[in-house]
């Protein structure tokens, strides 16, 4: 008999199956992304009924097959129901889960990439901060936890630190005021080159502490929409609507 295992995580997607089962897909703390079988989830007196939506973060007990996993139990500690009664958030959360389901892979260590999803749906949550400010630092730290991301502590043509600017997109870097013009670089203003190196360097937990002027977040949003684009090789479905709905 398969030995039972005990999964921190959270529900990226589900789907039907059958008539009374769900397919879910899971980040876990242990073994990252999995997919696993809810039998009799969409049974209307199952334990599973709640816990196997998208966004249920909790304990999962299951047991693992040859190719899937089979949850039998869970104990879900955040709904997010915040999100669920919010239009603009649980477009935004949705596609936060679209985006880690591209990065998270099975057996690999994604603690780190948990961590930041989980903070991130909290951050969506909070109404002092910006969705789309959330979401454009949860895009670049999620590709930073992928190994991925814009050099933005020195200038990428002289190698400097002092005087940081502007942004080479061919470089994927930053620049400084003096190699601007043979750069072919875009100007920034320094909170935003700060922005960018505040998000790469920060651990999550303080990630979300801060907010920007919409100036800085025009910038910021624009670098970030040309480096996921030169990165990431899907179309998001999620993404296409919030982007159709201009939010």
């Amino acid at each position: 008999m398969s030995e039972k295992l005990e999964l921190t995580g959270m529900v990226l997607s589900a789907v039907p199956i059958g008539e009374y089962d769900k397919r879910i897909v899971l980040l876990t703390k242990e073994r990252g992304k999995i997919s696993g079988f809810a039998k009799g989830a969409r049974r209307q007196n199952s334990p599973l009924l709640a816990a196997a939506k998208p966004f249920s973060f909790g304990t999962f007990e299951c047991y693992e097959g040859r190719s899937s996993y089979n949850i039998y139990q869970a104990q879900i500690s955040n709904y997010f129901e915040k999100l669920s009664m919010d239009f603009e958030g649980a477009y935004y959360g949705m596609y936060f889960l679209e985006f880690a389901d591209y990065y998270a892979r099975e057996n690999s260590d994604e603690k780190e990439l948990l961590k930041l999803l989980y903070a991130s749906m909290r951050a969506l949550e909070n109404p002092h901060l910006p969705k789309k400010l959330v979401r454009y630092v949860f895009e670049l730290k999620a590709m930073v936890i992928n190994g991925e991301y814009p050099e933005v502590f020195c200038c990428t043509v002289c190698g400097g630190t002092e005087n940081l600017c502007g942004y080479a997109h061919a470089r994927n870097g930053a620049v400084c005021a003096e190699c601007m013009r043979g750069a072919r670089a875009e100007k920034l203003l320094e909170s935003t080159v700060f922005t960018m190196q505040y998000v790469v360097a920060t651990p999550v937990e303080k990630l979300y502490t801060f907010t920007v002027s919409d100036g800085v977040l025009d910038e910021f949003s624009r670098i970030q929409e040309r480096f996921r684009r030169t990165y990431v090789d899907r179309k998001f479905k999620t993404l296409e609507i919030l982007e159709s709905l201009q939010i």
